[in-house]
């Protein structure tokens, strides 16, 4: 699977990455929401503990003490393109969430295609040693991780 999915048009705003500090990634899903943090120089990520999905003010809360506990300056929320590269239901609902976090934060917000990161996290966990009944409960914030991963790797490149 590729390391580097595509991220153009990144950004709600449609620009590069400007930021200097960590990075919090999202993997939105129906039931939980998988969760990542990279550290200041963009040279590590990892997974953190995923969230249950609940209602709008909850997340908010929740996902604004994470940008405030990790000194956070930006959001990269996996976006759920159909396997053809188009957007479905779930890329809109998730433009939707991305647009309500940039008016509610005050952070950039920026996108990265996750196409197969749950199958690619699952692979990964599996390769690790976890147990089956273990991946279910990893899954959602190591994709979080790859997309962030990803993300880096992308806008790494643009740079160069």
């Amino acid at each position: 699977m590729s390391n580097a999915r595509s991220s153009e048009n990144a950004t709600i705003n449609r620009n590069h990455p400007q930021v200097v500090g960590r990075l919090l990634a999202l993997d939105l899903g129906e039931k939980r929401i998988g969760v990542a943090i990279s550290d200041e120089l963009w040279i590590t990520v990892r997974p953190l503990s995923a969230l249950r999905r609940t209602n709008w003010k909850e997340l908010l809360r929740t996902v604004a003490e994470l940008l405030q506990g990790f000194d956070a300056r930006g959001i990269v929320i996996g976006l759920p393109l159909n396997l053809d590269g188009s957007e479905g239901e779930a890329a809109a609902q998730a433009r939707q969430l991305a647009r309500n976090f940039e008016l509610s934060l005050k952070v950039p917000i920026y996108f990265q295609d996750e196409r197969l990161t749950s199958r690619e996290a699952e692979e990964s966990l599996r390769a690790t040693g976890y147990a089956e009944s273990k991946i279910r409960e990893h899954v959602d914030s190591q994709a979080a991780a790859i997309i962030l991963r990803d993300f880096i790797v992308n806008h790494s490149s643009a740079e160069s």
